[in-house]
């Protein structure tokens, strides 16, 4: 799987094509770096013409590689944006994974200051993001079934995450199972406000995602709410 690890609204790939001549890379760093280039590539298309606008024949002019190469690394259109969703979405999720090993280090943090940053780390990403956001919030539902029950099961990986912030268990209010049902409702209601945001184009109202869930997180936890 390639890495698309340079998705950044601002920079582009360093590498659109591969040098002419001897390189010295093997066959599987040459397919690698094709495969990254074909999901950076269908990650542009779809945002800026939309996922069913999009043609192979889009995508393959922005990686600078053959129509053969394509189809002997993806069988389809959608066999591409799936592997560009998922590492995407893995790409973020090992951001929020990182800043949970760093809210581990605060252990006299309470369990709404964790969650708050988790959120803010998420939602911050997204709005740095927003083009390609909308591409895997949005778009992932013109390109059918397949996309839309993938979307499903990353968000399971994202309530995972919260689980694992261990917002809830501080006061005792929540059981293990308790937290779980809370953390799906919770990362559901932020899922439809984001992609809701960036479908409109209202990259602002992303920010404002979390102080419309502190009420509601207040009560669950019983603490006070913030002021």
């Amino acid at each position: 799987m390639g890495r698309l690890t340079r998705m950044t609204v601002e920079h582009e790939p360093q590498e659109r094509a591969l040098p002419r001549g001897p390189h010295g890379l093997t066959r599987a760093e040459v397919e690698e770096s094709q495969r990254d280039r074909l999901m950076w590539a269908i990650a542009e298309a779809v945002a800026e013409k939309g996922y069913n606008a999009t043609t192979v024949a889009d995508v393959i002019s922005r990686a600078k590689v053959s129509r053969t190469t394509f189809y002997q690394l993806f069988n389809d259109k959608l066999a591409c944006f799936l592997a560009a969703n998922l590492a995407a979405s893995e790409l973020l999720i090992g951001v929020l994974d990182g800043e949970l090993k760093r809210i581990d280090a605060m252990p006299d943090m309470s369990a709404r200051a964790r969650f708050d940053l988790l959120l803010s780390t998420y939602l911050d990403s997204l709005t740095g993001l927003a083009s390609f956001a909308k591409v895997f919030l949005v778009e992932v539902y013109a390109a059918g079934a397949p996309a839309v029950a993938q979307r499903r099961e990353l968000l399971g990986k994202f309530v995972e995450l919260v689980v694992e912030s261990r917002w809830g268990f501080d006061e005792g209010h929540l059981t293990e199972t308790e937290l779980k049902a809370v953390a799906e409702v919770v990362v559901a209601a932020v899922s439809l406000h984001a992609t809701t945001a960036l479908a409109v184009g209202d990259i602002d109202g992303i920010a404002s995602i979390k102080d419309s869930l502190g009420v509601t997180l207040d009560r669950i936890l019983g603490e006070q709410p913030t002021s």
